[in-house]
């Protein structure tokens, strides 16, 4: 059905859906242009959530609606960007939702030098403004870096250059991560590379490196315009692998330069900034070895020369020791006499105060308890004797009374039965008490005695019931006994038997026991 075959509709013309008419004016775009290519400048960009990008592309006096699809963006080779001048390439179309029509666009070009120069000088002014170029956020490299990755095209002679440079000043191990340098999969593809190294793991089974080298070798605006997108300036800001930039020639600038750590003027100066010369610091090592020895030495010998001058003003060592010496000998000599002479002032000061402990006292003082004792018991049996024989009178005659009074003869019997456990109770604690104090004064009558020593081998000499302690007290006796730990002997006749033990009182009983 052709729309425009009627120029006069009549009452009897055929009426048209809107969808139709969108539809046939959508089929005459299409089919009247395909594929063009349209010169302008770039308005208003918006790219919506969805990945896709809607832009305008003017000139002095009119405005075309421009979209590219999600798909379709890794393609452009420049992404739109407001008051760039460029020539898009894409299929017109329209939009029946909106009765606009609009350039489905594939392809960006920048149109010409000037125009690259603009945007360039455009992105440098952003991005110094962010901070990116300053100098103090810029890493310093590695002195000898263990493992260098270079992004680069693995043909051409950048990668040869870098790797011969390398070898000769000092090997390293080389990582090498393909790119393309040139074109519109140049910007992605050395993205990807600077943060696929900057996400190895360090000592991983492939290490991460220890510095980047990103190479190209010279060309046009137009070839090296991949290292001036704004994706590879911002992943080499981003690096945390400390970053070389050697791209084109030395008259070159691009944006990755600005931004990267060190810019080297050529892919070969890349590889001498990388690591040092290797003979070179041998060479220096061999004369950090002479000086430090040169050093040592004289050091060694102005030392040498300061001991030997203080030690002529020092007094031989046996002459610092010799008073010491003399003072000790002195001190020996008398030690011998000073320790008998102590010894035996500690034994007479022994011998006085053990006196008054001899055995005969204490026997002489547990006899005299022990009576004392006996004498109490038998006046307490006494009053006890005394005490029943009254209550028992007592009772006989409540039991003359008449029955009234079995109650109260009943209480006096259970208060006289009372009165007796208590009093038996009481001798009973007390003669124990007595019975345990005689104990003690008899172990402690053991501990003070003399018959531990004897059991030592010592032996004490007697004149009768009195211990002899000096020469003249044993010329002046009688007759003298030595008692040895299994008895005494007689100076002079047979031992004599040892005497029979004094037969001990038998243990006091209870009084109230039947």
């Amino acid at each position: 059905m052709d729309l425009l075959d009627d120029d006069s509709p009549s009452p009897n013309a055929p009426e048209f859906t809107v969808s139709e008419i969108s539809g046939a004016v959508k089929k005459t775009l299409e089919g009247a242009f395909g594929r063009i290519r349209v010169r302008g400048e770039i308005g208003r960009v918006m790219k919506a959530g969805s990945g896709h990008m809607y832009y305008d592309l003017k000139d002095d006096r009119n405005v075309i609606s421009c979209n590219t699809w999600k798909g379709q963006v890794a393609g452009l080779g420049t992404l739109p960007e407001e008051g760039l001048e460029v020539i898009v390439t894409g299929k017109v179309s329209s939009f029946g939702g909106q009765s606009r029509y609009n350039i489905n666009v594939d392809t960006i070009e920048v149109a010409g030098e000037g125009a690259l120069m603009a945007l360039l000088e455009k992105r440098k002014k952003a991005m110094q403004a962010e901070g990116l170029f300053a100098e103090e956020r810029k890493k310093p490299l590695p002195y000898l870096p263990e493992i260098i990755g270079v992004v680069t095209s693995p043909q051409g002679a950048v990668i040869r250059d870098i790797l011969h440079r390398l070898r000769d000043r000092f090997p390293r191990k080389v990582l090498i991560w393909p790119v393309a340098v040139q074109g519109k999969d140049s910007a992605p593809q050395v993205t990807a590379a600077i943060n696929g190294f900057n996400a190895l793991t360090p000592g991983g089974a492939l290490p991460r490196p220890d510095l980047l080298i990103v190479a190209r070798g010279g060309g046009s605006i137009e070839d090296l315009w991949g290292f001036n997108e704004e994706i590879v300036a911002r992943a080499a800001a981003a690096s945390d692998i400390p970053l070389i930039s050697a791209v084109g020639h030395e008259t070159d600038t691009t944006l990755i330069d600005f931004v990267s750590d060190r810019r080297a003027p050529t892919p070969t100066a890349a590889a001498e900034m990388a690591v040092p010369v290797r003979l070179d610091l041998m060479a220096a090592l061999d004369g950090y070895d002479s000086r430090l020895t040169r050093a040592l030495s004289t050091q060694i010998g102005r030392r040498g020369d300061r001991l030997r001058d203080l030690s002529r003003a020092l007094p031989r060592a046996d002459e610092l020791t010799a008073r010491a010496e003399q003072r000790l000998d002195a001190v020996a000599a008398r030690l011998p006499a000073a320790l008998k002479g102590a010894s035996q002032v500690k034994r007479v000061e022994f011998e006085r105060r053990a006196a008054p402990l001899r055995p005969s006292i204490l026997t002489q003082k547990t006899d005299r308890m022990k009576a004392q004792l006996d004498r109490a018991s038998d006046r307490l049996g006494s009053a006890l004797q005394r005490r029943a024989a009254q209550a028992r009178a007592k009772l006989d005659q409540l039991r003359l009374q008449p029955a009234g009074l079995s109650r109260e003869i009943s209480g006096q019997r259970d208060r006289l039965t009372r009165a007796t456990r208590a009093a038996s109770n009481a001798a009973t604690r007390q003669i124990g008490a007595w019975h345990d104090e005689l104990a003690r004064l008899d172990r402690l009558r053991e501990t003070l005695g003399y018959q531990a020593t004897l059991d030592r081998g010592y032996a004490v000499v007697w004149d009768g019931e009195a211990i002899v302690t000096s020469k003249k007290a044993a010329k002046s006796a009688d007759a003298l006994e030595v008692q040895f730990k299994d008895g005494r002997f007689a100076m002079g006749a047979t031992p004599a038997k040892p005497k029979k033990p004094k037969p001990q009182p038998p243990e006091q009983t209870s009084l109230f026991e039947d």
